[in-house]
């Protein structure tokens, strides 16, 4: 950014109300041409909202924008478009089946007399490509593209347009550290060709590693904007949350108890045959937590799933407190004492219509603790659930509230209730922290040591290294299905666990699986 840069945008007095909430309430916002400016906040805090008023997605209720220097109207991405404003969104909005040119030009064609001009479109595109740094083949189809790569067509899509300000919305969330290294780079190589860049996050390492200035954002309300080398992590995450903010995990030291858990040669297949894990093998212990890494969409789901009664496995066993629980249901594997996380907490752990005191006994509800043989406790229920949400900070007007009017932390806060509420030997937990803020997240990790301390064993599945690797005795990589590499959680870097989350390295498989069944002392902090 040069010194005595203008403002390319400026929004004033932005108010944007839903059906009780408003969720912008006099925001002013300012960018300068040729800077990286992060914008961030907790969830809810109104960040999202904003841009998509700028993007014309949503319209204001109140209040101005100007793109440089001129009051605008923006009431659809069209006019955005036409400005010189780009979004590309957290969730790809891309064709699978079709190439990499057909998206990018879908909607802008190369056409003459109704013929398309595809080769043509191609050699732009190629040219587009080669000029900010991309390694992609146009004539190559979506669905080929690992998510990095797919993210690259988003950006080009944007850049075709011949966006002069792009809006990256949470642009990391499904990336592998060498991806974030590699779109780090594709920034930097945007700004030198004179294009601003305004990525919405919530991860601060991010702000600190690549923004020129942040703004942040809570309750709906700007609360300030500052250069980013006048600023700290710690600053930042007391700003977005309204109280100090604890970023490092405690840890103390744990005994590591008897063997808890056991998958022996796990295999799934769908009914056509296609392959989803092959020969997993791992045991977890008490006081301990045992992650699984992996880029998205490389069998972890489909593991978590057949371990908690969702899916079977077509081969291999798995043994729960010492007996054989391959391809039990859910109900059994809960009363057995195993509690489940899931990572989609709307489509699998909470029903959004349902009120919290509700969801708080779902999947519990037929335990004598809460139901005789025909009826509910009623009274027993609404003395656990306000004692629940008490313990476990989950805002909300009552246990009568509807779970889908809760904030995303929220949310994970009342599963997290509902689980370590039931005391599990055994908690599986996939994305604890997906999608929620750093207050939530401080909260949710302090109870995850909290349980390992008090001799439970945590299976660990998430696509944060940070958080794998300030939480976790071990850690094994999941690619293509099989578990590629076991790792002391103290020994290993952020860095080479990337190397083999790409598939870019593996150990023998011997080792891995003695290390994964049977781990030695160096293998636990």
């Amino acid at each position: 950014m040069n010194e005595g840069s203008r403002p390319i945008v400026e929004m004033e007095g932005i108010v944007k109300n839903f059906p009780g909430v408003r969720a912008n309430d006099q925001v002013n916002f300012s960018v300068e041409e040729g800077e990286i400016h992060a914008l961030v906040g907790e969830n809810g805090a109104g960040k999202t909202t904003l841009m998509k008023i700028l993007y014309g997605i949503y319209a204001r209720d109140e209040g101005e924008i100007f793109f440089k220097g001129d009051r605008v109207e923006i009431e659809s991405p069209r006019q955005a478009k036409k400005l010189g404003i780009g979004m590309v969104h957290q969730h790809f909005m891309l064709v699978p089946p079709l190439s990499v040119a057909e998206n990018i030009t879908l909607g802008e064609e190369f056409s003459s007399y109704g013929f398309l001009r595809r080769e043509e479109a191609v050699e732009e595109i190629a040219r587009l490509a080669e000029s900010v740094g991309f390694r992609i083949d146009p004539k190559e189809k979506v669905e080929n593209l690992s998510v990095g790569s797919r993210q690259r067509v988003e950006i080009l899509k944007v850049l075709f347009r011949e966006a002069e300000l792009l809006i990256l919305d949470e642009p990391t969330a499904v990336l592998t550290p060498q991806e974030v290294e590699g779109l780090y780079q594709i920034m930097e190589k945007l700004k030198e060709e004179g294009k601003t860049i305004v990525f919405i996050t919530h991860k601060l390492e991010e702000v600190t590693a690549i923004a020129d200035r942040v703004t942040v954002m809570r309750s709906g309300e700007d609360v300030g904007t500052a250069r980013v080398e006048e600023v700290d992590k710690e600053g930042l995450a007391n700003l977005m949350v309204g109280r100090e903010v604890l970023l490092r995990v405690e840890r103390e030291e744990v005994e590591r108890g008897e063997e808890l858990l056991r998958a022996q040669g796990l295999g799934m297949k769908d009914e056509e045959g296609k392959l989803y894990l092959e020969d997993v093998s791992f045991a977890l212990h008490g006081g301990e937590i045992f992650a699984i890494a992996g880029v998205q969409g490389n069998g972890q789901t489909e593991l978590i799933e057949g371990l908690t009664g969702i899916r079977d496995f077509s081969e291999g066993e798995v043994v729960l407190g010492g007996e054989r629980a391959t391809n039990v249901d859910g109900r059994e594997l809960r009363e057995r004492g195993m509690g489940h996380i899931p990572e989609d907490r709307l489509g699998r752990g909470l029903v959004p219509e349902f009120t919290v005191r509700e969801n708080l006994v779902l999947g519990y509800h037929t335990f004598p603790r809460y139901a005789s043989r025909v009826f509910l406790k009623g009274e027993t229920i609404d003395q656990y659930a306000r004692a629940a949400i008490g313990e476990f900070d989950v805002r909300t007007p009552s246990i009568s509230t509807q779970a889908e009017s809760l904030s995303g932390g929220n949310q994970q806060k009342l599963i997290l209730a509902r689980e370590l509420a039931q005391t599990p030997d055994v908690l599986i937990a996939s994305q604890p922290t997906r999608g929620v803020d750093v207050g939530a997240i401080e909260f949710v990790h302090r109870r995850l040591m909290e349980e390992k301390a008090s001799g439970k064993g945590i299976l660990l599945v998430s696509t944060e290294l940070d958080e794998i690797l300030s939480l976790s005795d071990r850690i094994a990589v999941i690619y293509e299905g099989r578990l590629t590499g076991v790792f002391p959680a103290a020994e290993v870097s952020k860095e080479e666990l990337g190397l083999y989350m790409a598939g870019s390295k593996k150990e023998d498989e011997e080792i891995v699986r003695e290390r994964a069944l049977s781990p030695s002392e160096e293998l636990i902090n």
